[in-house]
């Protein structure tokens, strides 16, 4: 470790992080960079990771971008296998790539590649690093949920993160004792492309990315950031619990107004 590195909790870690062009998943990059991390920053728009990656590299850190549409099975594949070639493993993985796409209003198409976006390539990328891992009795997985895949408002956006959600508990719990850790953060809402149509004020994405890095130190189940905020008043924990054992309560007070 050189000196530069002392003292950062993830000096030498190598970390891919999935949607890192923007949002959530920028942040998360500068994050783990700046605790030392060597981040692989992965997404479709090349010039937005190459500008990160410079931020990053002016500020001391280490990373790489590598374009990938996580829609594609082949180009996760050649994502694992590129950062393998440059840093020789892969100890974090950060599944944060999520599109939001209506289902009434949406093609077959459109539908397709909501689901492969926002579950499917988490659970292929989980795949591809997992043998390294076991084999060294390291690594975290960590995948970016959503208060939705407690609170069920949009049918497709949480029926994926209902899906993310069920498979990152399940493997969770297959490699209890692996050395793997598996993890979930469950965002409400914060400032996102997602979000951008909102008139309120809210939480940056710096809330979740620090959630994440703290994960990849002291793994737990689940998280949820922030506590509260937005249309749930009464918090976002009380409205999951709610959800569980008084499903018609929250009918009530998430249906949609009358026009």
């Amino acid at each position: 470790m050189s000196i530069e590195q002392q003292g950062k909790p993830l000096a030498g870690e190598v970390a891919i992080v999935t949607g890192a062009s923007s949002g959530i998943g920028a942040a998360t990059a500068r994050e783990l960079a700046s605790q030392g991390a060597k981040v692989v920053l992965a997404a479709r728009r090349e010039d937005k990771l190459n500008t990160l990656v410079l931020e990053i590299q002016q500020q001391g850190g280490e990373a790489l971008a590598v374009p990938t549409d996580v829609a594609i099975s082949e180009q996760l594949s050649r994502l694992v296998e590129q950062t393998i070639q440059a840093y020789g493993r892969v100890d974090i993985l950060v599944n944060n790539a999520g599109i939001g796409q209506g289902f009434q209003d949406g093609t077959t198409e459109d539908i397709t590649r909501a689901v492969n976006v926002n579950l499917l390539s988490g659970i292929l990328l989980a795949h591809e690093v997992l043998s390294g891992m076991r084999e060294r009795r390291h690594g975290s997985i960590i995948s970016v949920a959503s208060v939705a895949g407690w609170l069920a408002t949009d049918a497709l956006y949480s029926g994926t993160k209902f899906g993310l959600r069920g498979f990152s508990r399940g493997l969770r719990r297959e490699l209890q004792g692996s050395g793997v850790s598996v993890s979930l953060v469950s965002p409400g809402f914060v400032r996102t492309n997602l979000t951008a149509r909102r008139k309120a004020k809210l939480p940056g994405p710096e809330v979740v990315a620090k959630a994440i890095a703290q994960l990849a130190q002291h793994p737990k189940r689940e998280v949820i950031v922030p506590r509260s905020f937005g249309p749930i008043p009464f918090g976002y924990h009380i409205a999951s619990t709610l959800e569980l054992f008084a499903p018609w309560l929250l009918d009530l007070a998430l249906r949609p107004r009358k026009k």
